[in-house]
């Protein structure tokens, strides 16, 4: 809960301050059948928000979609911009929940992000992203980095107190994809970067 479920409630709660209420809004959740992104799917569904999601295969697509995600975008053969405008009559999302700027600097000025749109960004796979102004400005478009290790104290003590409330009433699906031994702590490393695993990879 400490990295995943910390950054997935913050990420929603940044979505929440920076564009209202979620409920009736069409949220993309990019890797949503990822460790953070399966709780941000489950939590932006409670919160009444429709969740499209970025997935690579069919079985990480279930995996999302029995969190509550209502539409898979296969991000290794489609167009995410196309998808999302074609789920969405042309508008785009009202926000983005992102795990990667690297792409999604792109595709948000490409469609997939409705103008005056909202970007709740935790993560890039390249360090130097290039961003695309113009469409940005002239489209209004915001984006809001946060790194869950360096939260404001008020921000921490609010995040958490929302995660544990969610616990206590046992309302988050918690998913282990493998579990291995603490002699095994490189070979787990390995697992998760290999990225094949769906659900959380567990040191018991």
């Amino acid at each position: 809960m400490g990295i995943p479920g910390l950054t997935a409630v913050q990420a929603v709660i940044l979505a929440e301050r920076l564009s209202g209420d979620l409920r009736g809004q069409t949220v993309l959740v990019t890797g949503a059948s990822s460790a953070v992104g399966h709780y941000i799917t489950q939590m932006v569904t409670m919160a009444g928000g429709r969740v499209i999601g970025t997935v690579g295969s069919e079985l990480k697509a279930a995996h999302a979609r029995a969190a509550g995600m209502q539409e898979a975008i296969f991000y290794k053969t489609e167009s995410v911009p196309e998808r999302v405008k074609s789920l969405t009559n042309g508008r785009g999302a009202d926000v983005i929940i992102d795990m990667d700027f690297s792409t999604t600097a792109r595709w948000a000025c490409e469609g997939a992000l409705v103008p005056h749109g909202q970007v709740v960004c935790y993560g890039s796979n390249a360090l130097e992203v290039p961003l695309p102004f113009r469409p940005w400005l002239y489209q209004s478009m915001g984006v809001k980095f946060f790194l869950v290790y360096d939260l404001t104290p008020v921000d921490r003590q609010t995040a958490v107190g929302r995660l544990s409330g969610m616990l206590a009433k046992n309302q988050l699906q918690h998913s282990v994809g493998a579990r291995l031994a603490l002699d095994q702590v490189a070979q787990a490393h390995r697992t998760v970067e290999a990225g094949q695993t769906v659900g959380n990879v567990v040191i018991d």
